[in-house]
């Protein structure tokens, strides 16, 4: 796994040059792209959602699209559209912005139910269907989608069956000073990210993502995740707990971290780190719970210091 470990760590690198003092939320995005994952970037305006998501593209030699979301935007300006053709007197298919590798959707809870819903085949399918006729998405695809969680007006939150087809949910939270400064420093006489360049291919994208399947992830630690996925659906203060589908991000995601710090097996302390951002935004709070202020996090922490941590031999035999 040393060649993923390498791979990723330079694309970590390459990003942190634009994304100062995000390493972790750096990590996560990147940890996505190579999982086959879908992420969601909720975070107040100004912190560098849209940035991080950019940087990522950027250094990525993949195809790449930004969709504006919009009140007035149509599932057509997402999907594309079939249009008339008078000099040849034929339909001709004119693809959206989703039939890309890299795709940004940014400020994606300000499109209507309607039109976020056309992302929902293109997120788990990796193809949309226009007139009876399935166009297939280019891989590596990967979906990053922005939104701010303090503003609403004029927003629609997502549906739960969207919120399940990201596979992580990230934070970036403020800077610290000095991360702060070196930012202003960074932009004084230009913006990092149009130096920014490619360090990797879609081919070396697609041989890592086959490597990360390959990591083992033992009977005990398979289990475990199992079990944290079923606590979230019996804890009191839930409404609707993680689906089988949450389960299947967290041993994805964990395949993925391993990978990337050179291990070809998987650990507890994986699956302890990466609970939260993957679980976290499949969890519904009741609505007693939500009057207490709780949130998500608090129940997925409280669940894995109550469940008994597996031991014995990670390693395959």
């Amino acid at each position: 796994m040393n060649n993923v470990k390498e791979l990723t760590t330079k694309l970590v690198q390459n990003i942190e040059t634009v994304i100062v003092g995000k390493r972790k939320a750096i990590q996560l995005v990147v940890l996505g792209l190579i999982s086959e994952g879908h992420v969601l970037i909720e975070d107040v305006p100004g912190v560098g959602k849209t940035m991080l998501a950019r940087s990522l593209a950027r250094s990525l030699d993949c195809s790449f699209s930004r969709i504006q979301c919009t009140p007035d935007m149509l599932p057509s300006d997402i999907t594309g559209v079939d249009i008339f053709d008078q000099a040849s007197g034929t339909f001709r298919f004119l693809p959206g912005p989703i039939l890309n590798q890299v795709v940004l959707a940014d400020e994606i809870n300000r499109a209507t139910p309607k039109t976020q819903s056309a992302l929902l085949e293109a997120m788990q399918e990796r193809q949309v269907t226009i007139s009876g006729k399935t166009h297939i998405i280019p891989k590596p695809f990967m979906l990053l989608a922005t939104q701010n969680p303090i503003e609403y007006e004029g927003t629609f939150p997502l549906p739960e069956a969207q919120l399940d087809r990201f596979m992580l949910k990230i934070q970036l939270g403020y800077p610290g000073i000095n991360e702060e400064m070196s930012v202003i420093k960074n932009q004084q006489l230009s913006h990092p990210l149009e130096v920014l360049k490619p360090i990797t291919s879609a081919e070396q994208i697609l041989q890592v993502q086959k490597r990360i399947k390959e990591v083992y992830i033992a009977e005990s630690v398979m289990r475990y995740i199992v079990e944290i996925a079923q606590e979230t659906r019996t804890a009191d203060a839930v409404y609707l707990g993680a689906s089988p589908r949450g389960s299947l991000a967290l041993a994805r995601a964990s395949q993925a971290w391993a990978a990337m710090y050179g291990r070809d097996f998987v650990i507890p302390d994986d699956v302890k780190l990466l609970a939260e951002a993957t679980l976290g935004h499949r969890v519904i709070l009741s609505s007693s719970a939500r009057l207490q202020e709780l949130r998500t996090g608090d129940i997925i922490r409280d669940i894995l210091r109550n469940l008994t941590v597996p031991g014995g031999d990670y390693r395959s035999e």
